[in-house]
Formats: C-alpha cells, sequence, structure tokens
C-alpha cells in the first residue's frame, strides 16, 4: 500500500504519543478508588466497549476458530491483563514518572526475548550494546549509587515484570497473531474481550477501593480506557500505514517526556536529577538495539 506523502499522520502520532504517556498518570488518579486489579479492568472493559462498537459499525467479524482466541487470550495476557496490574500495583508505592520511565525498557526486553526464547536471529553488534545501555541505563534511573532511593526493590521488579510482559508478546504475536491476517480492529477487540473477562472475576472481588469517586479519578479512566485502550490501537495501526512501521514505533522515545512532564505538572511528584538522565540511557539503548545508528557499527 502506497503511504501518504502528507503529514496526516502526525495528529495521530501526536495523540498516541500523549495519551500512552498519560496512562500513567491516569493509572495513579484511578487508583483513588480501585484497586490495581479494576484499574486493569476498567481500562480493558472501556477499550472492549469501544472496539466493538468500532468492529461492528465497520462490519467486520470476529474469529471463530477457537485456536485463534487462545492465541489472543495470551496476547490479552502479556499486553493487558497482567502487565495492566502490574503497573497499577507498582504505582501505588512509586510515581508515574518512574514508570513511565521504566516502561521505556520495552523495546530492550523484547531484543533479549528474541535472543534468549525465539532464537530467530543473531545477535549483532550494535543490539547487543544497546542492550547493555538499557541496562546502564535502569541502574541511572534507579539511583543505584543511593541504594535505588525510596523506590521499593519490588515495586521496581513488578515494573520491569511488567515490560518484560510486552517484550514477550512482540515476538509472539509476530509468531502466532500476524500470520491469521485479522483485521488490526477485530484482533485488538476479541484480544481485550478476553482480557475483560480474565480479570472480570478479580474485579468483582477486589475492584474497588473506596465508593468516594472523584470527578478527575472517573475521567482519567475514562481516558484511558475509550483512548488509551480502545482508539489508540487505531490510530497506531494508522500510522504504520500512511507512515510506516519505523516511525510508528518511535512514539516508544515520545511516552516517557509526556510522563516526565505531566507528573511533575499536575500530580507535583519530585523529579531527580538522574531519572531523566537514566531514561535517556535507556531511550538511546533501545534506539541503538534497533539499528537506528546501526551505521556506526560493523556487525558481528
Amino acid at each position: 500500500m502506497k503511504r501518504s506523502s502528507s503529514t496526516s499522520w502526525i495528529p495521530l502520532y501526536l495523540a498516541l504519543g500523549v495519551v500512552w504517556g498519560c496512562s500513567f498518570i491516569f493509572i495513579k488518579l484511578g487508583l483513588e478508588f480501585l484497586t490495581p486489579f479494576g484499574v486493569a479492568f476498567v481500562r480493558c472493559a472501556l477499550g472492549a466497549i469501544t472496539l466493538i462498537i468500532i468492529v461492528i459499525g465497520r462490519r467486520f467479524t470476529f474469529p471463530r476458530d477457537i485456536r485463534i482466541w487462545l492465541h489472543l487470550w495470551i496476547i490479552s495476557l502479556l499486553l493487558n491483563s497482567i502487565p495492566g496490574v502490574l503497573f497499577a500495583l507498582a504505582e501505588t508505592e512509586v510515581t508515574s514518572i518512574l514508570a513511565g520511565i521504566l516502561n521505556a525498557t520495552t523495546p530492550l526486553m523484547t531484543i533479549s526475548v528474541i535472543f534468549l526464547a525465539f532464537r530467530e536471529e543473531k545477535p549483532q553488534r550494535h543490539q547487543i550494546i544497546g542492550l547493555l545501555l538499557g541496562a546502564v541505563g535502569v541502574l541511572v534511573v534507579l539511583g543505584v549509587w543511593e541504594g535505588i532511593g525510596n523506590n521499593p526493590i519490588w515495586a521496581v521488579g513488578v515494573l520491569l515484570a511488567a515490560t518484560l510482559c510486552y517484550g514477550i508478546s512482540f515476538p509472539y504475536s509476530r509468531k502466532f497473531i500476524i500470520p491469521l491476517k485479522l483485521q488490526p480492529e477485530v484482533a485488538a477487540a476479541t484480544q481485550l474481550i478476553v482480557a475483560t473477562t480474565t480479570l472480570l472475576p478479580f474485579f468483582i472481588f477486589n475492584g474497588l477501593a473506596n465508593f468516594e469517586f472523584r470527578t478527575e479519578s472517573v475521567m482519567a479512566m475514562l481516558a484511558m480506557g475509550i483512548f488509551g485502550s480502545g482508539f489508540a490501537y487505531i490510530w497506531n495501526f494508522q500510522i504504520i500505514e500512511r507512515a510506516g512501521s519505523a516511525i510508528a514505533s518511535t512514539v516508544t522515545y515520545v511516552t516517557p517526556v509526556v510522563a516526565v512532564v505531566v507528573g511533575i505538572l499536575f500530580l507535583s511528584e519530585n523529579l531527580k536529577w538522574y531519572e531523566p538522565v537514566g531514561g535517556l540511557i535507556v531511550l538511546f539503548g533501545a534506539a541503538t538495539s534497533q539499528g537506528r545508528f546501526s551505521r556506526f557499527f560493523v556487525k558481528a
């Protein structure tokens, strides 16, 4: 398909970066009346409803093969259910800024999983260097020389476990989902339907933290569910279609910047000097591992 030569993808790109970057402050606000299970369930449920409406409106059909639903259920665990709970759980103890910065380790986790589990290619020098840079960046973000500051070790581990889930999901999707040739809207809607179903029992038994609903908190969850877990999938597909996957993937570098800015402006969170420095190292490592500076390296 011929890509658009216009800038028609730029508004979508900016919207996607802002929505995904704001997800971490949305989680923080959602935790005012929801538990981590509640946050994960509500965002998936609202996203599922949004995408079901889109699928029906476009007269698409849902898959009938149970094996397809099984693969999408596994993807939903890796992209929605498990990390959705883990990010919210971690943010009961750490800032949305730290969560947003560590989310940038996702490309590094993806490369690591491909090397260790899927073994689809021989590691290249730039990829190994990128992984090492990313590891250094994480240590800097945490201020390891200060004993990771006020951040509980378990919360940091939970955040990295969440990004590891993301890292597993991409090669899994490439191997088992992409060959199915599903419409992106159908795949995303099905994925969120099974994620919502999986999280429903947890929400019923432990979903609400209290019954005080501030308008800001409710609006945050609506925005994260409808836009962050709904329209965002469509926007991402449209960016890939109009500008290419290389440009679409760079939204990863926008989200931590947005997370830092909104965390400071709206939650008055403190930003230590080494967090953005480490974040930049992580982003540089991710870009290096993706081959964006490969011309500077000789293939291993």
